[in-house]
């Protein structure tokens, strides 16, 4: 049944149950030549309704579609309901974040924005961002062009260059194929008088397999500064991390928090900078550290220097936990990869992961390719890891809250106040 007939048909239930309207809504001018005898507020009800069909019906196309996949049928709802990944049933938005964006079909735990976790994790008005004014740059200059003026300079007076072929073990003798006497002279058929060339121009006009000789046109690609611009209006962040003080259960932690909307919540120089700051502040407060982890890996745009805020993060780890005994719990969610999981990923003292999380190193189709083996499936996903000895716990979403709250007081981390 199409989608405009179901909502036609609870239309019609609608107007039968406010209005007392029984005729039907296919002929909805009918209503207007009531007699006077009747409810004139009914009557009046009733050419706004018949105005409202009338409206709606011009501003939207009522007509059938046999194909009641089409996705065009379904955007304009997006506001209204989210499709589960796993089962895809439709959950109701409003009513999407109470529920932790968990479905409540499957139990399936989708994707969350670093803002709603700040919600539904820490207490009401406890949140305080730390170090929003670091912005991204370009530090390898991963966009710019080379000079076609630049050439290397070379003086031959003073590097000359010595080559002697006879003592060169690389060096091949150029073939004659003239002094050879084996060779054999190709034949070339347009110089042979005698040769005719075979055509059907109706054969060749009619064929379908000729190749298109259009190029097509080259679509450039944005630059990274352009891209971290569009990332931070469509996301309203500065980076792929926040980082800030709160208060779970009235227990202060500090507290970092990657969003993987932004650029795949990949790990920059920004983001391995405001880790380690909050690493670093966590320290000199004597503070529980949190870090909730998002994340596609380092980001390629910044080369090595991604690649180095892995071992920059690690030494502010190992002086907090090591040196400071002080506590770290990490929590993995989906998905964790790269270097985020190679690095302050899995140094928790405590490693907790969502269910279902996927959380690997390198992806499945990289390890197939790269090995030529095949990786089970699910061997990448929380439940397995966690029977490996990988992770510690495996919590709901809806529960993590309460076993934060009790591990930092085992812990010997109280609230400020008892409520």
């Amino acid at each position: 049944m199409e989608r405009w007939y179901f909502n036609l048909m609870v239309f019609k239930k609608e107007l039968r149950r406010r209005y007392g309207i029984n005729k039907s809504t296919d002929n909805l001018r009918s209503i207007e030549k009531n007699s006077e005898s009747e409810d004139p507020n009914r009557k009046d009800r009733a050419k706004n309704i018949h105005s409202w069909v009338r409206t709606h019906s011009e501003n939207h196309n009522l007509t059938l579609s046999e194909n009641s996949d089409d996705p065009c049928a379904t955007k304009n709802f997006k506001h209204l309901w989210v499709m589960c990944e796993n089962c895809e049933k439709l959950n109701y938005k409003s009513l999407f974040l109470s529920r932790m964006n968990i479905c409540e079909h499957c139990g399936y735990h989708l994707k969350m924005s670093s803002f709603e976790r700040i919600e539904v994790l820490l207490d009401h008005d406890t949140w305080d961002p730390m170090y929003e004014d670091i912005t991204s740059l370009d530090p390898i200059e991963w966009d710019s062009e080379e000079d076609p003026n630049y050439e290397i300079e070379w003086d031959p007076e003073e590097d000359p260059i010595e080559w002697n072929p006879e003592k060169d073990p690389n060096y091949e003798i150029e073939w004659d194929p003239e002094k050879d006497p084996n060779y054999e002279i190709e034949w070339d058929p347009e110089k042979d008088s005698n040769y005719e060339i075979e055509w059907d121009s109706e054969e060749t006009l009619n064929s379908k397999e000729a190749p298109d000789l259009k190029e097509e046109p080259y679509l450039e690609e944005y630059s990274y500064k352009d891209r971290i611009d569009s990332y931070q209006r469509e996301t309203g962040l500065t980076e792929a991390v926040q980082t800030g003080i709160g208060q779970i259960n009235a227990i202060p932690v500090a507290i970092g928090i990657m969003d993987f909307r932004f650029m795949g919540g990949s790990m920059g120089s920004v983001v391995g900078e405001k880790i380690t700051r909050l690493i670093e502040y966590a320290t000199n407060k004597f503070l529980p550290l949190i870090i909730v982890c998002a994340s596609g890996g380092a980001r390629m745009q910044e080369g090595s220097l991604s690649l180095m805020q892995m071992a920059k993060i690690s030494s502010a780890l190992y002086d907090y936990q090591s040196n400071k005994k002080l506590l770290y719990i990490s929590i993995l969610t989906s998905p964790t990869t790269g270097g985020v999981t190679a690095s302050f990923g899995m140094l928790g003292d405590i490693i907790i992961a969502e269910p279902n999380a996927y959380i690997a190193f390198a992806g499945k189709r990289v390890i197939e390719q790269t090995l030529n083996i095949i990786v089970p499936e699910g061997s990448q996903e929380a439940e397995h890891l966690f029977e490996k000895g990988l992770l510690d716990l495996i919590v709901p979403r809806n529960l993590l809250k309460n076993v934060l709250s009790e591990l930092l007081k085992l812990h010997a981390f109280f609230p400020l106040s008892i409520k």
